[in-house]
């Protein structure tokens, strides 16, 4: 097999157990526990690993607020507090590391009413809040916590300083996956290979390289899913979902990287290690270049540089963009096609794929392998919700 860190097109190869279609942070999630259950797969890519919105900068892992708890915000909560684990396990294994620290996240609360809110949401934080021998919190504070990183103006009527966010390093991540894969057995990875069609009823998928049989498929391509489950899907009036378009950068301060994660409407600021501290992001849904970076970014590093004046004369290292894929309802969309079983989506992660993809792509995985799981998916995160949203639209 080749090894994963000089990866070859499947040449040769006519069938597999379970293809995954994507190799970004889905994907190379769902590589990772495939190979952990000896499932022989075929990763590939059409591109290189981890180059659309999976290769971007920011790597903030927010929590949902603490307040009217569901089963969507305790599947989060628990892969929050999971993947700190799983990251250490896999840094162990490779030597590399992922650039993660549960650093903490400041909001400033410039109102008074902010306040009154925050209080309710640190006793909701209390009740939930809680795993086994892990505990964090919501605590409003007249001040940060820390001095000469977040405005103190910024924060008239306080501060929230949440104990659950944490942040990764994505493309050190990445690479951390990456070389778990380079000493795979079961699993083979595969670049600039493109797939032109996949046909469930018929196992097969068509690819730049040849075709390829499958006995399940997990379509983990980020935007590039929706049109292809869309011609899998009847009795739709929509797209499943859509690429939204984010701009963020990478600035280069004396900044320590244990800092707390900043974020104020839309704005995160997000330090990581070496003074590097990152700054985004946009949502457009609208957009002519999805690769360019414009005026709404300048914005965005203006508002960073006035909430975190320590930033005033930080250079630009970086500048990003990309496309992120959000699905119908906004939510992950992961499981078997109703009408197409052996099909299996892994998208639509928009901006909390980084904090859910290990147990979204476990999920798929064993649902490829009809094993049993030790979680249950939210309903709503299912693909099968998200296509009964889209048919009943009028």
């Amino acid at each position: 097999m080749e090894r994963a860190d000089n990866p070859t097109r499947p040449v040769g190869q006519s069938s597999v157990d379970l293809l995954i279609v994507g190799g970004g942070i889905m994907g190379l999630w769902a590589a990772v526990h495939a190979e952990r259950l000896g499932i022989r797969a075929l990763l590939v890519e059409a591109g290189h690993f981890g180059q659309g919105a999976s290769g971007g900068l920011l790597g903030a892992l927010m929590p949902h607020m603490p307040n009217k708890w569901s089963d969507k915000k305790q599947f989060q909560f628990d892969a929050l507090v999971s993947l700190e684990e799983e990251i250490a396990v896999l840094e162990a294994e490779t030597g590399l590391s992922a650039g993660y620290r549960r650093a903490g996240r400041l909001i400033p609360l410039p109102k008074p009413h902010l306040r009154q809110i925050a209080l309710g949401h640190s006793r909701d934080a209390e009740t939930h809040w809680r795993q086994d021998e892990h505990e964090f919190h919501w605590h409003v504070l007249d001040a940060a916590p820390v001095s000469g990183w977040i405005d103190p103006a910024a924060g008239e009527s306080g501060f929230v300083f949440d104990t659950l966010a944490a942040r990764v390093a994505p493309r050190a991540l990445l690479n951390v996956l990456r070389r778990y894969l380079a000493g795979a057995t079961h699993v083979q990875l595969a670049e600039g290979v493109t797939v032109e069609s996949i046909d469930p009823a018929r196992g097969l998928a068509t690819m730049s390289e040849g075709d390829i049989r499958f006995d399940r498929c997990i379509l983990a391509a980020g935007h590039w899913s929706f049109p292809i489950l869309d011609r899998l899907t009847e009795g739709r009036k929509s797209s499943l979902g859509q690429p939204v378009k984010g701009q963020a950068a990478m600035l280069k301060a004396d900044v320590d990287g244990s800092l707390p994660v900043i974020f104020r409407d839309g704005l995160y600021i997000v330090p990581h290690e070496d003074g590097l501290v990152a700054v985004g992001s946009t949502s457009e849904n609208h957009f002519d270049d999805p690769l360019s970076t414009d005026g709404q970014l300048d914005d965005l590093l203006a508002a960073a540089r006035i909430m975190a004046p320590v930033l005033a004369g930080a250079e630009v290292v970086e500048r990003w963009a990309g496309l992120r894929p959000k699905a119908v309802d906004r939510d992950p969309m992961v499981g078997a096609h109703p009408d197409h079983r052996s099909l299996i989506a892994l998208t639509g992660g928009f901006k909390v794929s980084f904090g859910l993809a290990h147990r979204l792509a476990e999920a798929a995985v064993r649902q490829a392998a009809d094993m049993a799981c030790s979680f249950k998916l939210p309903q709503s995160f299912t693909l099968a919700s998200h296509i009964s949203v889209i048919s009943h639209k009028t």
